[in-house]
């Protein structure tokens, strides 16, 4: 069970630099977009950047209301606020109103995220190259049954004889509405027989050489993949109406 707290904001529950969640408007306006906490001033306003969402920037006209959320020490923390104005330059950004209270959802270490997004495994050789079966195929093509910031299960039709656990792959995946994420390590660590298909338990690696595709959020793939599940999490289920 995931435990829910209540507290009156202070700033200590804030960190420059932290990656947000803001659901931006709402109804059928509503807008999930990914944005960087700059600074604050106490019991005012809190300053990030102006987010983009598939190349734009979201409307935010003063009063828009919105939900901030985020991950810290292993908790998800939200609150409601609202646009209070907007800089455009010399750079865009975005100031929102100080929460009045914040909601806390302690988290299982590893919280998984359910998903049914296809994905690719190269499987490679200790030095990082490719390993190509006998027909000279390197990828192997299955769906990702869920996520979690460490790790995903993958189900699979097919897997080949030097697939198995304790294999080293590389994985090509969507995060949907983030980015394209390719060449993230990931470590076999459970292979279990479904019927017809396999199910493949794989833990993350990131060793620097990943990379993602933006769709208008940045962030490296390690915190992308926090804000993937982060978009999933169950806390105060949507922005207040408008």
């Amino acid at each position: 069970m995931m435990e829910r707290e209540h507290h009156a904001a202070q700033s200590s529950f804030l960190m420059v630099g932290l990656s947000l969640q803001l659901v931006i408007g709402s109804g059928q306006d509503k807008v999930n977009c990914g944005s960087t906490l700059l600074g604050w001033k106490e019991r005012t306003w809190l300053i990030c950047e102006w987010p983009f969402h598939f190349g734009q920037a979201v409307p935010c006209d003063t009063g828009t209301r919105c939900l901030v959320r985020y991950l810290v020490d292993g908790k998800l923390i939200g609150y409601e606020s609202e646009v209070r104005t907007t800089q455009t330059t010399p750079v865009p950004l975005l100031y929102l109103a100080f929460p009045q209270a914040v909601e806390e959802i302690h988290l299982r270490k590893h919280v998984r995220v359910s998903s049914n997004e296809p994905l690719l495994l190269i499987q490679v050789e200790r030095q990082g190259t490719a390993r190509a079966d006998p027909n000279g195929e390197s990828t192997i093509g299955g769906l990702m049954q869920d996520l979690s910031a460490t790790g995903c299960r993958v189900v699979v039709q097919q897997l080949r004889p030097t697939v198995h656990q304790g294999s080293t792959v590389r994985l090509e995946f969507e995060l949907i509405g983030i980015g394209h994420v390719s060449n993230l390590t990931g470590v076999i660590r459970s292979v279990v027989e479904q019927g017809n298909t396999k199910s493949i338990g794989i833990e993350f690696c990131f060793d620097g050489k990943e990379c993602i595709e933006y769709r208008g959020w940045g962030g490296t793939v390690q915190k992308s993949i926090e804000y993937a599940v982060l978009q999933k999490q169950p806390l105060l289920g949507s922005a207040p109406a408008g």
